[in-house]
């Protein structure tokens, strides 16, 4: 039942290679700090396989990006509210009714970047903090990831939104 764009998905799911490169590079962004913290060596760091990196890295994005649709364009509630019946035509033309008379509401950049950081916030930031504490990371460490995904998925949410 959910619409996905798959062009603007595709196109918010480049924002968190964009904008880590900038975020984790070591001249402009957070990247010494970034190495600082994780205690690993620019030496151990090039010994990685970019290759098997950047394809996860992007395999994540898109699935990050897909979940987003939903979240940012108000979809899970009224999805949730008829999932027993989705298959019956009476749901789904009340579906089609309810997504085409109220579906474009709050549909800006500006919605989609404050569903882009809530769901950063309140979901991200847990997990991610979580395995930090476990791996006797510091706030740094958290606060470095936190805000490159409370900036990422501000702008994929901001993109998810305008152009759905």
């Amino acid at each position: 039942m959910v619409k996905i764009n798959f062009l603007i998905t595709a196109l918010a799911a480049l924002v968190p290679i964009l904008t880590g490169s900038i975020w984790y590079n070591p001249k402009i962004g957070f990247g010494n700090a970034w190495i600082k913290t994780t205690g690993l060596s620019e030496e151990e760091l090039r010994k990685t396989n970019m290759a098997v990196v950047f394809t996860m890295v992007i395999l994540f994005a898109f699935m990050l990006a897909f979940m987003l649709n939903p979240i940012v364009r108000h979809e899970f509630g009224l999805m949730s509210l008829m999932q027993k019946h989705v298959t019956e035509p009476e749901a789904l033309q009340t579906y089609a009714d309810v997504t085409s008379k109220y579906g474009a509401e709050f549909h800006t950049f500006k919605h989609g970047v404050l569903h882009g950081v809530l769901a950063a916030l309140f979901v991200g930031l847990p997990i991610l903090g979580t395995n930090a504490m476990f791996e006797r990371k510091g706030f740094k460490y958290i606060a470095i990831h936190t805000g490159y995904w409370m900036l990422t998925m501000g702008l994929m949410g901001g993109i998810i939104s305008a152009f759905s």
